[in-house]
């Protein structure tokens, strides 16, 4: 397993995405990956599956110490109070003290983040939440939380895979010892139909979707969460630190980033150009 390290924070570079993973099948899924060796789990209160993901740490019997665990406040409950309530429901679906990760899900125009920030300050102080940051924020609001507010934020978690340029937020979370955490690193499954990335993975005994992490993990200050709804696939996305790019090949990716955004919801904020 590669690692993130910064701010004296330890984070699994692989984590494992959680999004629709509802019910028993939810349940049985992350018990899965669990169990494959994912030890970083991200989540969301709109995902609707909390209380899922803490069921499936639950009885696992995997030490919570072991586990890297993120989840995310809606947009809707930015509101200082709101933002604090938000929490506390989310750790008691999660079942657990505290998490390793908070963020602030999705920007929102309507409420200042002047009122967001402290309590986010406020829940890391608490020691519930080991570390604090946002995602879905363009380098505008970026500057504006840690340089304006003075937040100590330590991730941006937004779409990023092959296909997408994010050169101008790496080089701003980079400058201020933050990770990128890149959700759609498959771009929902379109990496493992691109020529570029068969030939490079095939070079290695690998798919495309493999190659394509490979490259991400690769980069500095970047951990992915891919989602795998089946054994086979979170295997095969795990399955990827016995290979290692070439320069050549590293570059053959990398000329493929471009603007195309996949997530884009009217809720969203401008984003930074390509």
């Amino acid at each position: 397993m590669n690692y993130v390290e910064l701010q004296g924070l330890r984070v699994p570079a692989l984590g494992f995405g959680s999004m629709t993973l509802k019910g028993d099948d939810g349940i049985a899924a992350i018990r899965s990956a669990l169990e494959i060796g994912y030890r970083h789990f991200d989540t969301a209160a709109n995902y609707g599956n909390e209380a899922e993901v803490g069921q499936a740490m639950k009885v696992s019997g995997v030490p919570r110490k072991e586990i890297f665990l993120t989840t995310k406040v809606g947009r809707d409950d930015l509101a200082h109070e709101d933002l604090l309530h938000s929490f506390d429901e989310s750790l008691g679906r999660l079942g657990t003290g505290y998490v390793d990760l908070f963020l602030i899900h999705w920007p929102n125009a309507k409420i200042p983040l002047s009122d967001s920030l402290p309590a986010l300050a406020n829940i890391k102080a608490s020691g519930r939440a080991r570390a604090i940051g946002v995602a879905n924020f363009p380098v505008a609001l970026l500057e504006e939380s840690v340089e304006h507010q003075g937040t100590a934020l330590i991730c941006n978690q937004v779409e990023y895979h092959p296909f997408l340029s994010q050169a101008r937020v790496l080089g701003y979370l980079r400058a201020h010892e933050m990770m990128l955490t890149a959700y759609c690193p498959l771009a929902r499954g379109a990496v493992s139909d691109d020529p570029a990335l068969q030939e490079v993975g095939a070079a290695h005994g690998k798919t495309a979707a493999q190659a394509a992490l490979r490259w991400l993990l690769d980069q500095k200050n970047v951990a992915v969460i891919p989602r795998a709804a089946s054994e086979r696939h979170a295997r095969e996305n795990f399955d990827i630190f016995d290979f290692a790019l070439d320069a050549d090949e590293t570059d053959r990716i990398d000329a493929l980033a471009g603007d195309n955004r996949i997530v884009s919801p009217p809720l969203a904020p401008s984003w930074d150009a390509a």
